[in-house]
C-alpha cells in the first residue's frame, strides 16, 4: 500500500489499516429482536449458534434474551434449579483461531454461589469440537471457570497444558460479575496464547492478564462454548443468577506502526514511534516479485517518542517500509 510520496522516495506501510474485524455478532442484532434460538447467527464470520447437550431437567427455559443487566440486550444463560441442569450455547470459529488474532467477548457472570460444598458453576470452553460439551466433559484447549464446590468467594480457574489441574489467579467471580467484563483471547503462537479479564467500565486497567500454553490435543481452536450449570434463575431479569453475552468478535491481528514521510529541502525525513522496539526500516528499488529489502540503512535518531531517518531525494527511487525484525 503506497501512503505518501516525496520526490524519488516512496514510503509504503502494507499496515495503514484500521483493525478488521473477521467476524462478529451482537445481541443487539435483529435477528434476536423476537428471541434467542438454536440454528440462529444474526452476525458473520461466526457459525450458528448451538444449544445441543443442554440438559433441561428440570424442565423451562435455559437460553433468552434479556436487557436486565449492565450490558444491556444480551443472549442469556439461566438454570432452573440450584442442583440438576446445564444451559449449553456455543459456536464454531470457521477456520479456526489464528495466530495473532484475538477472540472477543462481552460477559457478565453469575454472582451468587450454589454452596460450599455444591457441583455447580459456569465455565467457558475454547475447544477443536463441532459442537457443545456435553455435562462432565471437560476437554478444551483452554477452559475458563468457576466451580462453586469449596470455593466460597467463587474464584475464577484457568485449566491449560500448564496448569491440568486448573490455576486460580486470585480473580473473584463476585468482582467480574458486578458488571460487565471483557474477556480477550489472543493467540501468540501455534499453542500459546495471552487471556486477558477487563472490567467494560475501566478497559485500560485489567483485572487479569496472563499468558500460557493451550492444550494441544484440543488445538486448533474451532469453537467456543458456554455453559452455565449454576444456581436456580427467578427468570431472565435475574442478574445475579445468569450468565450474560452481549457480542464477540473475532479480529485480525493490530496495524504494525505507521511510517511517516515528509520533504526536508534536499531530503526526506523518515519517522515513526519508538514504541516499535522490533520493527526496522528497509528499503527496496522496486516493487517486482523478489525485490530484496535492505536494512542496511542509517541507524535511526530518537528524539522523544519518535525514530527519525534522513535521506537524500537525489539518486534512483527508493520505496520505504517498516518490517519486524528476525
Amino acid at each position: 500500500m503506497a501512503c505518501a510520496v516525496a520526490g524519488a522516495a516512496t514510503m509504503l506501510n502494507g499496515r495503514c489499516a484500521a483493525q478488521t474485524y473477521l467476524a462478529a455478532d451482537y445481541a443487539t442484532n435483529s435477528v434476536y429482536a423476537s428471541g434467542w434460538a438454536s440454528g440462529q447467527n444474526g452476525g458473520y464470520g461466526f457459525g450458528a449458534w448451538s444449544f445441543n447437550a443442554t440438559d433441561a431437567s428440570p424442565a423451562g427455559l435455559y437460553q433468552g434474551m434479556s436487557s436486565s443487566s449492565s450490558l444491556g440486550t444480551a443472549w442469556t444463560l439461566l438454570d432452573q434449579a440450584s442442583d440438576s441442569g446445564i444451559a449449553n450455547v456455543g459456536r464454531s470459529i470457521p477456520g479456526g483461531l489464528q495466530v495473532g488474532q484475538t477472540f472477543q467477548t462481552i460477559i457478565q457472570n453469575p454472582v451468587n454461589n450454589a454452596g460450599m460444598y455444591s457441583y455447580r458453576g459456569f465455565d467457558i470452553l475454547f475447544t477443536s469440537g463441532s459442537d457443545n460439551d456435553p455435562a462432565g466433559d471437560n476437554t478444551a484447549a483452554l477452559r475458563l471457570t468457576v466451580f462453586d464446590y469449596f470455593n466460597p468467594s467463587m474464584k475464577w480457574a484457568i485449566t491449560d497444558a500448564d496448569n491440568p489441574g486448573g490455576y486460580k489467579p486470585g480473580l473473584s467471580a463476585i468482582t467480574t460479575g458486578a458488571s460487565g467484563m471483557i474477556l480477550s483471547l489472543t493467540l501468540n503462537s501455534s499453542n500459546t496464547y495471552t487471556l486477558t479479564m477487563t472490567p467494560v467500565s475501566d478497559p485500560n486497567n485489567p483485572y487479569l492478564t496472563y499468558s500460557g500454553t493451550l492444550v494441544g490435543t484440543s488445538l486448533p481452536i474451532n469453537y467456543v462454548n458456554f455453559r452455565q450449570w449454576n444456581t436456580a434463575s427467578s427468570g431472565l431479569d435475574d442478574t445475579a443468577n445468569n450468565f450474560h453475552i452481549s457480542s464477540m468478535t473475532l479480529q485480525a491481528p493490530p496495524p504494525g506502526p505507521t511510517l511517516n514521510i515528509q520533504p526536508s529541502g534536499p531530503n526526506v525525513v523518515l519517522s515513526w514511534t519508538t514504541n516499535a522496539a522490533n520493527f526496522v526500516l528497509a528499503s527496496s528499488p522496486s516493487l517486482t516479485n523478489g525485490s530484496v529489502w535492505n536494512t542496511n540503512l542509517p541507524a535511526p535518531i530518537a528524539v522523544g517518542d519518535q525514530n527519525f531517518v534522513t535521506n537524500p531525494i537525489s539518486g534512483p527511487q527508493q520505496f520505504y517500509r517498516l518490517q519486524q525484525s528476525q
